[in-house]
């Protein structure tokens, strides 16, 4: 799996979350992905927000599977934000099976210079 669309139609035997800094995504055929960002020196990106319950995402075919993502170069009008924050960035993942809806809100800041997003990868087991 290369991209957060191609979990749609798997089905997830577990998810685990590391102090909303990565997401761990255990699938039933024994495959592993994640969602995580690599911190670097002036930014920050962690999980803001988890609504709906992941437990429903177990067991039953994922049916959506969604990456959205929002970007804001310039303070905005009316918005409050840290003096040395030039930049910020939104990322939703939404995910549902039949029973039922999950949105994953990601918020990454920093000084404009550094990355904030969320990568999607697979975790590569090596053999012993």
């Amino acid at each position: 799996m290369e991209k957060f669309e191609d979990l749609l139609g798997k089905t997830l035997s577990s998810i685990v979350n590391k102090d909303n800094e990565e997401l761990i995504f255990n699938l039933d055929n024994g495959e592993q992905c994640r969602l995580y960002h690599c911190q670097d020196c002036c930014e920050g990106v962690t999980i803001e927000e988890i609504i709906g319950d992941l437990n429903d995402l177990i067991g039953n075919p994922i049916t959506l599977a969604e990456e959205i993502i929002h970007k804001q170069d310039i303070n905005p009008d009316g918005v409050k934000i840290p003096e040395y924050q030039e930049s910020f960035t939104w990322t939703f993942y939404k995910l549902a099976t039949i029973n039922g809806y999950v949105t994953i809100r990601w918020y990454g800041e920093s000084n404009g210079y550094y990355s904030e997003s969320v990568e999607f990868a697979p975790i590569i087991k090596e053999d012993k």
